[in-house]
């Protein structure tokens, strides 16, 4: 196990509300080192005490359920360099010591580039790890550098692109449900399943974040990686094992299965869209482009929503539809497994309504709606089945920082699948930028753009796509390849 961690952007929002609460939520766990030392390196011209002074304030508001000398425990573990994350000189004095460092590079995702330049000429002692926030690049271009950066720097098994989604304990159980129940991995197909909804919309705006997000919008905030990744744990193979390597294969082998959108499918089956002026909870919410710190000319999208098909054996023939919205007028956060209707219903029994498995995401929840023989004859009756959940023994960036010091990079992006997520969405994007798909609006505390959920082609069939897999082979192309 690592002892050591230095966070570049310490003094950040990151570190404020999920880093160090993470922290603290190992430490209460007895899963933090006695040894365990944090750096933190920022610009600010701050010196140890300022910065544990801040820290325990930090801790005080985000963390304030856990015990005082949990708390108090990281902050005296803490030491404070100041650094550009870009000067190598400034970075080799933020990671010096004994042993092997975890350095996080909790910043904007325009410097890392630069950060891992730096890193890779300040001698990081052997062992050590780069830990990498997301969105993992800004396109496909700039995440294939990145990847070249660091293979140059240290080995794959040593790099950590992470995700706090794939730590969520909801978002682990798509996968556990499926493999560890008899009755549903026989049933986790297109011949069952009609259509699969992973839906991350929240009443929130900006919230202050407005320099980071006006330059990333919905879709590479959310969908690229977050969303993707969830799409990857309802739509694999069930995997060898839960280790690094068949884990990822199996999420890689999703992505390289999503058939890339044409232009004219892009404008078909994508929407975009950014909030207007409304209220939300009692309190008014100004138009997006008139938020403290928006760039009305980038064209920001604050809702974003495309339909996915997969092109293999299990999947072809299920729509995949996934959605993400911010200022929206209450919270739904949810993947939604709708099955197929039966093939045949006996004479008097009424028309059953379709069986939904529901995983909530925030907050955690689980549910399975049957159907049933009403109180009268010809009446059929809803039957919802509901799960408790345990509550998680950590937080999702409790376990991600867990997982780095113990060099457990199951749940981390592999340089290719990083890849493989901006090929998904890069049609789309060049549909946007030519114009293509206008941009909607929507009042905030609304349900969203009007006609939120139209009517959209609907999947290829089985059949038909065989035809169109056939058609491929006879011409010597596989279209996923050009």
């Amino acid at each position: 196990m690592i002892d050591r961690l230095t966070i570049f952007g310490a003094t950040g929002d990151l570190t404020a509300r999920f880093l160090l609460p993470g922290l603290a939520s190992l430490r209460a766990s007895g899963l933090l080192s006695e040894r365990f030392q944090l750096t933190g390196a920022a610009r600010e011209d701050w010196d140890d005490e300022r910065f544990r002074s801040w820290a325990a304030s930090q801790l005080d508001h985000f963390a304030g359920h856990l015990p005082v000398p949990v708390r108090d425990a990281v902050v005296s573990a803490a030491s404070y360099r100041q650094a550009d994350a870009l000067d190598p000189r400034g970075i080799a004095d933020a990671v010096a010591g004994e042993g092997p460092v975890a350095a996080y590079l909790a910043l904007p995702p325009a410097v890392f580039g630069g950060a891992i330049t730096a890193l890779a000429g300040s001698g990081l002692p052997e062992g050590s790890r780069i830990v990498v926030e997301k969105p993992f690049g800004e396109d496909l271009a700039s995440a294939a550098a990145l990847n070249r950066l660091l293979a140059g720097t240290m080995s794959e098994q040593e790099v950590f692109r992470v995700d706090h989604f794939l730590a969520m304990t909801t978002v682990q159980n798509v996968l556990g449900f499926r493999l560890a129940n008899r009755m549903m991995e026989p049933v986790w197909n297109s011949s069952h399943i009609a259509s699969v909804d992973i839906v991350w919309d929240e009443s929130l705006a900006l919230e202050g974040r407005a320099s980071y997000y006006d330059g990333v919008g919905a879709l590479k905030d959310m969908v690229q990686n977050h969303l993707l990744q969830i799409l990857c744990l309802v739509a694999m193979e069930p995997p060898v094992s839960l280790g690094e390597r068949d884990l990822r294969d199996r999420k890689v082998d999703v992505l390289r299965s999503v058939r890339p959108l044409s232009v004219n499918e892009a404008a078909e089956r994508t929407r975009r869209a950014r909030y207007t002026a409304g209220r939300i909870n009692g309190h008014d919410i100004p138009s997006y482009v008139d938020e403290d710190g928006v760039d009305p000319g980038h064209g920001t999208e604050t809702f974003t929503e495309i339909q996915l098909e997969i092109d293999n054996w299990r999947w072809l023939g299920t729509r995949f539809r996934i959605r993400s919205g911010k200022a929206l007028g209450r919270d739904h956060k949810e993947v939604t497994v709708r099955f197929r209707d039966v093939p045949h219903m006996a004479s008097g029994l009424g028309v059953p309504a379709s069986n939904v498995l529901r995983f909530g995401l925030e907050p955690e929840s689980l549910a399975l709606e049957l159907t049933g023989v009403g109180a009268r004859v010809g009446e059929m009756s809803p039957l919802t089945m509901t799960a408790r959940m345990t509550p998680p023994g950590l937080p999702p960036y409790g376990h991600l920082l867990y997982d780095v010091l113990n060099h457990n990079a199951a749940l981390s992006i592999r340089g290719d699948e990083a890849e493989e997520c901006w090929r998904v969405v890069t049609p789309v994007l060049e549909a946007w930028s030519s114009g293509l798909v206008p941009m909607e609006e929507y009042p905030a505390g609304s349900d969203g753009p009007a006609g939120r959920n139209r009517s959209v082609p609907a999947p290829r069939s089985a059949e038909a796509g065989a035809r169109v897999l056939a058609d491929q082979v006879h011409d010597g192309v596989d279209q996923r390849q050009v």
